[in-house]
């Protein structure tokens, strides 16, 4: 799947192609197009393309085939200290040797800015990310979180128009992580700053992005903002990537009047939205989320599909309850149902009936063996 362009794009790949040994393309014809000001993060497991997409869009990597532009401007010939990009990774990048205020100041001496200049710019930065106290400092003497918002003030103290950040956070716990996620997110947009941000982290993805692009074998397999991401994945591999996700096989028996009649491959008939499934005989994976699955009977909608479960496991979580299933024939069927006075806590070995709309789930291509 790939991006459809237009000629209002600040940051555009057309037809990129990268191959390290002249065989093997690791990224292979992408065309993608941001607009200025949005933050898109490319997703996908380890060697999917997504480092490599945004190692060539600050210059580090060269495209083997196609064109990547700025504003308007092809950028392939132009190095790295001249693409005016700020740059932020998981290993903060800072000068030991220097104080954190020098650290600032740097890029601002590359680019010939007057002291008086560099010292109202720096002084901003760091009152943005709000360590305006710490510029006499070496990083030797902060945190890492500390350490990670300067690097972070460090690619925004020239005010560059993009900011690349590749698993920025990696390095921190969950809790200040988390913060961490929420800070970055209000500044670019604040700033009106465009953010390219390579992440594995699906949560990170889906609650830090305007876009979310998934990448797998080189390739985009769809990219959308994160709940049409989440609650309409395109494909297999991106139902399973993103989020918590019950799948079941089988084949299409039918599909009419826009619902997929499934036979599951222990014989179960379910009714299901087919996306890339064409015709009966075909393979699919039908694919749920585990919230979107009711058993009590009283909660059920009319019009509910229904299958039976057998309770293997229960785990309490605090906010929600987890609970495993044997579902037609799978052992790994999960549902999950908020903490509530009125929300019954199931047992192992207990027989249930589990339901869903039709509507919640998807008979999608069958995973590619």
């Amino acid at each position: 799947m790939a991006d459809t362009g237009n000629n209002d794009a600040f940051v555009a790949f057309e037809r990129v192609q990268k191959s390290y040994d002249g065989e093997t393309l690791v990224v292979k014809d992408l065309n993608l197009t941001l607009p200025k000001g949005e933050f898109l993060t490319m997703l996908g497991p380890s060697g999917s393309g997504k480092t490599t997409c945004l190692m060539m869009l600050a210059g580090f990597e060269t495209a083997t085939h196609g064109e990547i532009k700025l504003d308007g401007v092809s950028i392939n010939n132009i190095p790295p200290h001249k693409r005016g990009i700020g740059m932020v990774f998981q290993n903060y990048a800072l000068f030991p040797h220097m104080t954190i205020a020098e650290n600032l100041s740097f890029p601002l001496e590359v680019r010939k800015i007057g002291k008086s200049d560099r010292e109202a710019k720096v002084k901003r930065a760091l009152e943005m990310v709000e360590m305006g106290a710490f510029g006499g400092r070496r990083p030797s003497q902060l945190s890492g979180g500390q350490q990670q918002r300067v690097a972070l003030a460090r690619a925004l103290v020239f005010e560059p128009e993009l900011v690349l950040m590749d698993e920025p956070l990696g390095a921190l716990d969950k809790q200040l992580r988390e913060k961490m996620q929420f800070e970055i997110t209000h500044l670019a947009h604040n700033l009106g700053i465009t953010t390219v941000y390579v992440t594995h982290d699906q949560t990170e993805a889906l609650t830090m992005s305007d876009r979310v692009a998934v990448f797998n074998d080189g390739r985009i397999q769809q990219i959308a903002p994160p709940d049409e991401l989440y609650e309409s994945p395109k494909n297999s591999f991106v139902a399973q990537f993103i989020g918590e996700n019950n799948t079941l096989e089988g084949r299409v028996k039918e599909i009419k009047n826009g619902i997929a009649v499934v036979q599951l491959d222990n014989g179960d008939l379910i009714d299901a939205k087919p996306v890339n499934v064409e015709k009966p005989g075909d393979r699919t994976l039908i694919s749920i989320r585990p919230e979107r699955v009711e058993f009590n009977r009283d909660r059920l909608k009319p019009d509910a599909h229904t299958l039976k479960a057998e309770v293997l496991e229960f785990i309490y979580m605090g906010d929600i309850f987890r609970t495993r299933l044997r579902v037609a024939g799978s052992d790994e069927f999960i549902i999950k149902t908020r903490n509530a006075p009125d929300q019954r806590r199931l047992q192992p070995g207990e027989q249930i009936e589990i339901g869903w709309l039709p509507e919640d789930c998807r008979a999608l291509d069958a995973p590619q063996v």
